[in-house]
């Protein structure tokens, strides 16, 4: 009798052990599709996109989102004082389907590029005509909206992969930024009413 017991015991233990790997297991399943979440290893820049709204407007953000993988990113594998895509291959896309104000400069809805040139301790984001072109082949000054200086943020963490986030701050006001390794920038749009 006293076997039983011990028996039934056991049994309860083990199925409940196992009953919680399980959730562990189907947890960690569930944050495997960022790769920020996890040691990404793919050697590839990964096709992205962030989607969100500011005030009214839909804006779309496409690009692709190259990894650290161990490299030195900044004054290496992406220069400083130079133009940079601000992802992979193709111009980072951004559209908006809402005429905005980017640094008191009235923009009409639509597809541009966006652009960065990284420096140590200031960066310019420069918003530019021609969204559709590889890397920076036919990027032309002339064709500049509008450029924004910086000052980059030191992130404490590491993100492995270049991320866009878009953010609502309320009303028609909001925040564009991009995260990579351990640097942040960002700048506001405001989108006319």
């Amino acid at each position: 009798m006293q076997f039983d017991k011990i028996f039934f015991v056991l049994l309860v233990v083990c199925s409940t052990v196992n009953m919680v790997q399980a959730q562990q297991e189907k947890k960690a399943a569930e944050v495997c599709y960022n790769p920020n979440a996890i040691g990404d290893t793919s050697k590839r820049s990964i096709k992205s996109a962030a989607v969100g709204k500011i005030g009214q407007a839909n804006i779309t953000i496409n690009y692709h989102s190259p990894g650290v993988r161990g490299r030195t990113i900044w004054g290496g594998l992406v220069p400083y004082d130079e133009v940079w895509v601000t992802g992979a291959h193709y111009a980072t896309k951004l559209e908006i389907d809402k005429d905005f104000t980017l640094a008191g400069k009235a923009i009409p809805k639509g597809k541009y590029a966006l652009f960065t040139i990284p420096g140590k301790n200031e960066w310019t984001i420069i918003i530019n005509k021609n969204w559709d072109q590889h890397l920076t082949d036919d990027y032309l000054e002339k064709e500049d909206v509008v450029r924004i200086k910086v000052k980059p943020i030191r992130l404490l963490k590491k993100v492995e992969r270049l991320q866009y986030f878009i953010e609502d701050n309320k009303g028609n006001l909001g925040v564009v930024s991009m995260a990579w390794e351990k640097v942040k920038i960002k700048f506001d749009i405001m989108i006319k009413p």
